[in-house]
């Protein structure tokens, strides 16, 4: 991490992502590429409308052709304001006209287009009944590696992200702990995430002694008690990028066998992070880790994939999980968080971001992997 702030994004970087966008579509086959309004819009022109509406909002993104954004008239003003409209052409329509005749006229009408996951059905489904020829891919089928490999300025921004919630954790484990209630210590994480500069906060998981071993357990009003394991897994985005991270801590003492489990999950975490390294497959980083689960006699226990994508949002491709083969590539960012989870007794989860370089793997967050003792 850089000691000064990045610079922004420009006009030519967006324009860049989307030339990159549209090499991707047609290596893949497609004939183009429908982005809708979500983190794949922000991230190819830097544009957020205003909300989401049952106005369409359409990037167009066809290979050998400049990209046009049909955006509705009343929110072109925003759109042009964009600091990636330079790159891209403004196509707008007003109430009563036809949205999807002004996108098709854009489109070859026997094509097979990637679309955003997160495109409404209903507009979706206009653009077919306009152009009954076409069909479509969701992107994270079609082009899952699409946001995977970050630039420089990406990775100043996550490395910022991490540190951001690196400050939340060595601040909250000096708060009282024992006698508060689950919700109490999350709004603290939420409070603490926002003072260090994040100006979303996506989750604030705080899962004590029987509650941590639900993997999803978020808050709730147990009242945390002294010989409790507490799972702690918090992130958000801070200047559009995403943090999130996992530590452990415990209620005063604990027991030998707390302690082994602890053990167990730093030295899987550990493993998985040590695998780090370009050509190697993503399954090979959950591998790793499970192993190391596995030999201590906890696989059974060990429910979940050891770790996702991060970038403009906190979970994306790829995806640390057996059966995916895709190579890591430097530049790639993902989370390494395996866990050992006990129904109806206690969990254990250690999390850090890491990013592939060019031999091997760079942590984003550095508190310490022991067990770190509360009151």
């Amino acid at each position: 991490m850089t000691g000064t702030a990045p610079a922004p994004f420009t006009a030519d970087d967006y324009r860049a992502r989307m030339a990159r966008a549209e090499r991707a579509a047609a290596d893949a086959g497609l004939a183009g590429l429908l982005v809708a309004p979500g983190p794949d819009l922000v991230w190819l022109t830097g544009y957020a409308p205003p909300a989401a509406t049952e106005r369409p909002t359409l990037l167009v993104l066809v290979p050998g052709r400049d990209p046009v954004l049909v955006v509705p008239t009343l929110e072109a003003p925003d759109a042009a304001q964009a600091t990636g409209a330079p790159a891209l052409t403004l196509r707008d329509w007003t109430d009563g006209k036809d949205p999807y005749a002004l996108t098709a006229a854009l489109l070859d009408g026997r094509g097979r287009f990637g679309v955003s996951d997160n495109a409404w059905a209903l507009h979706l489904l206009g653009l077919q009944q306009t152009l009954p020829g076409t069909s479509y891919a969701a992107l994270t089928e079609a082009l899952p590696m699409l946001r995977a490999v970050k630039d420089p300025a990406e990775l100043d921004l996550l490395a910022a992200a991490g540190a951001a919630a690196d400050r939340t954790f060595e601040e909250i484990r000096h708060v009282r702990f024992a006698g508060r209630r689950e919700r109490e210590v999350g709004a603290d994480l939420a409070d603490l995430l926002r003072r260090f500069g994040h100006s979303q906060v996506d989750f604030t998981i705080v899962g004590s002694g029987p509650n941590g071993a639900d993997p999803h357990h978020e808050v709730g009003d147990r009242v945390i008690e002294h010989g409790d394991m507490v799972v702690l897994d918090f992130g958000g985005l801070k200047d559009g990028y995403g943090s999130d991270t996992t530590r452990t801590v415990h209620v005063g003492e604990p027991t030998d066998e707390e302690r082994r489990v602890h053990d167990v999950v730093r030295e899987a975490q550990e493993a998985g992070f040590a695998a780090v390294r370009p050509g190697a497959a993503c399954q090979d980083v959950d591998r790793a880790a499970r192993a190391v689960i596995a030999e201590a006699g906890y696989g059974e226990y060990f429910i979940h994939r050891t770790g996702h994508g991060i970038g403009v949002t906190t979970h994306e491709p790829p995806y640390m999980i057996e059966g995916e083969r895709q190579p890591l590539v430097p530049g790639m960012c993902f989370s390494v968080e395996p866990g050992i989870y006990l129904p109806g007794r206690f969990g254990v989860r250690i999390e850090d971001i890491v990013t592939v370089t060019a031999d091997g793997g760079r942590r984003l967050n550095d508190t310490t992997r022991e067990l770190v003792l509360v009151d």
